[in-house]
């Protein structure tokens, strides 16, 4: 039997990018399930939402927004800690670079090992990796809510905390007058969810009720399409939790039978294929989300850390 390539190594090709204008001032790039970008246009300042791998990957990204708007980037807003959502930050030249502050101290602990296992789980979106200059370190922190005044009659942008879920600092940005939010990679548009860093009981549970308690109506999630109307955005968010929830209880069954996290992975599978599969990074994803769950219905409290050793480590024990 031919072994799987590891993680997303073999998936090369370039994906079509599609931008979207949401309203005016408030924009979207999606990519056919590479991480999703967006900006919202202040009275004379912009915001931006994510920064990609590297700086080399953010700048055709940056180009395009200067295709509409030349104001300044004065927020880089960060839903969390992972390099492939902030390794680029310093192409943007912001005034201030936004994160929980939950964030901040996963990149003290764990940014440099993160850094190494995404890049080799995920080469490709790491273009010109020698334009990346350290370590992105917000400058601006939080621990439940921080609002941003657009300007004008612009009204606010509203960065909020809605619990603990794909990491323990992922944050949202919402335009309630638009109804527009960007959920980050707490809920994925027709793509499969990654939970190697996640806590899944409270991500399925409170986490996910805060953020569809907001009532949005277009919905940018970490990685797929834009979701527009609100039983879209319901339905995203719906899918979101399905995963969650089947995961916890595949996993959990096996290990109550005291079987084995190999079996775990298998029974996961075979549960998650049918309606996931077919979605972008699945295969890659899913034997570090399996990982994750079982550490977690162990009692493992926080994520183990991974690096590129123990990415290639649970990659083999999991695989056929």
């Amino acid at each position: 039997m031919v072994a799987k390539p590891f993680a997303s190594s073999a998936d090369l090709a370039e994906k079509r990018q599609t931008l979207e204008e949401l309203a005016e001032g408030v924009w979207a790039l999606s990519a056919e399930g590479d991480p999703n970008v967006g900006a919202v246009e202040g009275e004379d300042f912009l915001v931006c939402f994510e920064a990609l791998a590297t700086p080399a990957a953010a700048r055709p990204w940056l180009a395009r927004i200067r295709e509409h708007t030349a104001k300044p980037v004065r927020y880089l807003v960060l839903s969390h800690y992972h390099a492939v959502r902030v390794l680029g930050a310093s192409a943007f030249g912001a005034e201030a670079i936004v994160a929980h502050q939950n964030t901040r101290a996963l990149v003290l602990e764990r940014g440099r090992q993160d850094w190494e296992s995404e890049m080799g789980r995920m080469p490709r979106l790491f273009r010109e990796p020698e334009t990346i200059p350290g370590l992105t370190w917000p400058t601006v922190t939080f621990s439940e809510r921080l609002t941003i005044d657009l300007g004008g009659d612009r009204g606010d942008l509203e960065l909020v905390y809605c619990g603990r879920g794909h990491t323990e600092g992922d944050i949202v940005a919402w335009l309630p007058s638009r109804g527009i939010l960007f959920a980050g990679d707490l809920v994925e548009a027709q793509a499969a969810l990654y939970t190697g860093d996640a806590f899944h009981r409270e991500w399925a549970s409170g986490t996910l009720d805060a953020l569809s308690a907001l009532g949005a109506e277009t919905l940018v999630g970490g990685r797929g399409g834009v979701v527009h109307g609100r039983p879209g955005v319901e339905a995203a968010i719906a899918q979101t939790r399905r995963f969650l929830t089947t995961l916890l209880e595949e996993v959990g069954a096996v290990k109550e039978a005291g079987g084995s996290l190999k079996e775990a992975f298998r029974r996961a599978h075979e549960a998650l294929a049918p309606d996931y599969g077919a979605w972008p990074i699945f295969e890659h994803c899913l034997p570090f989300d399996v990982s994750r769950c079982w550490d977690e219905l162990e009692g493992v409290e926080r994520p183990r850390i991974w690096t590129p050793e123990r990415d290639r480590q649970v990659w083999a024990q999991l695989q056929d």
